[in-house]
């Protein structure tokens, strides 16, 4: 009897945790390196719709023409990210995708914004593991310069997170949140 196995890149997305050892791991670097020889043709032209053209090919969704992206824009994955019309993504940002991020409308990502839906267990024997978890920045939210938004973590409608930021919590609607770790300043 045949077992069927999931695709490591579902399992990613569903949240299920794939140590290195996985069968399937290799096809991750290889799908890395594809999306890499995308970036480099999107992170070399300063034409928005081809900008936009290549980050629809990377995410295999269409991108908005009412959605700006500042390059350099550097993604591991792309096929997990999903990107809402009118937002703006500015310089230098890093998406690791592979837990799968939604960025709804009318969002604002300064310069140097980390999402970073993928991590590794704490226990130094598992640490070999891929984790993942989606992040959904919700409509309306800002995300400040140098934020950093870790695993599985939601930020709010019309939420801001500020600048130097490290989000490890859901952010509530209409909070500003900042600090190491992140924690609520005030509602708006």
């Amino acid at each position: 009897m045949e077992i069927e196995t999931t695709d490591i890149f579902e399992r990613l997305r569903n949240g299920e945790s794939v140590p290195f050892s996985d069968p399937q791991y290799s096809k991750i670097g290889q799908a890395c390196y594809d999306t890499k020889k995308l970036l480099l043709q999107m992170n070399g032209t300063a034409e928005p719709h081809e900008v936009r053209s290549l980050l629809s090919q990377i995410t295999g969704r269409g991108i908005d023409e009412t959605t700006t992206v500042f390059t350099p824009l550097h993604i591991n994955y792309g096929r997990h990210t999903q990107i809402g019309k009118n937002v703006f993504i500015n310089f230098d940002c890093v998406f690791l995708d592979l837990g799968g991020i939604t960025i709804e409308d009318n969002v604002l990502i300064a310069p140097k914004v980390s999402l970073l839906s993928e991590g590794h267990p704490v226990t130094p024997g598992t640490r070999a593991t891929l984790t993942t978890g989606h992040i959904h920045i919700k409509k309306n939210a800002w995300i400040g310069a140098g934020a950093t938004i870790m695993q599985g973590v939601t930020i709010g409608e019309n939420a801001i997170v500020a600048a130097g930021a490290v989000v490890s919590k859901d952010v509530p609607d209409n909070t500003i949140v900042g600090g190491i770790p992140a924690k609520i300043i005030k509602s708006i």
